[in-house]
């Protein structure tokens, strides 16, 4: 009798007539919230925030709570409502921690993908579920009930005016609640703008940096350099040796010579960080540190002494060598 139910529940589910309302609404939404985050132009427009916030907010949610509760009985509305967005506030942020520890990290395609598989997955299950169920066991989404219902809710017959007016305010702070959340998401105001800069060793860490090598010998480390600028960046990165001296009672470093060593451009976009190797090699020994200077559209000549392109840089590092 279980197979039996079993393989009724699978072909039940085979047949597109039997596919919930809700659910058809949530595979629709998700495509359009995929095509306003992949689309050139509309992912630019506030379209793209009207698409994805109920991707971040109801829908992990709303169908989690629908394999978990498949019956008419087990939750009223209300509530449903309610578990979707607060578990939706969970699991979005749960599966943020999961992608962290895997080689795919939080970014926008492992995030889309793992949110389109969850939903896609929980889908699945609800309709096998319901499948199982009679037509007055299983839950569905009254949609034609839904307008008579807010209606008869908000302006029931015999309604005073006072109370009509209450309802026509609250119905206009949910929608300018609604707005302002949509305007703020899509305008965001700037925050601090500023480029990181960093240097790893060999292992994308901040130790084992080359410090003793011969000369002419190839050495390596990972340029790192963070565009949060609100705007895409072309920086240039220039390398110096320097024989330089620190001075106590001035409190900085005196320079006696410089060699410029290399100078090239990086193009980074917004948001997003450039990490690279970059190779180098000493050709002289008399050197005992390397600068690292970031420009970003302020350039000195080439001919600028090292204390002139060390001031004029946006930011700037140093490694302590000895070569010999």
């Amino acid at each position: 009798m279980e197979e039996k139910n079993r393989i009724d529940a699978l072909a039940e589910m085979a047949d597109p007539k039997n596919i919930p309302k809700d659910l058809i609404v949530i595979a629709v939404w998700m495509l359009l919230a995929v095509l306003s985050i992949y689309v050139p132009f509309i992912n630019e427009t506030f379209i793209r925030v009207i698409f994805t916030v109920p991707v971040i907010l109801f829908i992990p949610g709303y169908v989690l709570i629908a394999a978990l509760f498949p019956e008419k009985t087990s939750i009223d509305g209300i509530e449903r409502f309610a578990l979707s967005v607060g578990l939706s506030i969970a699991v979005v942020p749960l599966i943020g921690l999961v992608l962290n520890y895997t080689p795919f990290g939080i970014r926008l395609n492992p995030i889309v993908i793992s949110l389109v598989l969850f939903t896609l997955i929980m889908m699945i299950i609800t309709l096998y579920r319901r499948a199982r169920l009679s037509d007055e066991e299983k839950f569905a989404v009254p949609f034609e009930m839904v307008k008579p219902a807010l209606k008869e809710e908000l302006f029931p017959k015999g309604q005073g005016k006072f109370d009509k007016a209450l309802s026509i305010i609250l119905i206009a702070a949910v929608i300018v609640a609604a707005v302002t959340t949509v305007f703020v998401i899509a305008f965001p105001k700037d925050g601090e703008k500023f480029t990181e800069f960093y240097i790893l060793g060999e292992d994308k860490m901040a130790d084992d940096y080359p410090e003793k090598f011969p000369v002419n010998s190839q050495q390596f480390v990972w340029i790192g350099i963070g565009n949060h600028e609100y705007r895409d960046v072309t920086y240039t990165v220039e390398t110096l040796l320097l024989n330089a001296e620190w001075d106590s009672a001035t409190n900085s470093s005196v320079i006696h010579a410089s060699m410029p060593l290399d100078r090239f451009e990086v193009s980074v976009l917004d948001n997003t960080t450039y990490l690279e190797k970059y190779y180098f090699s000493v050709p002289y020994t008399g050197y005992n540190r390397l600068e690292f200077l970031l420009y970003n559209e302020t350039v000195p000549s080439a001919s600028a002494s090292a204390e002139e392109k060390i001031e004029s840089s946006y930011r700037d590092l140093h490694l302590w060598i000895k070569v010999n």
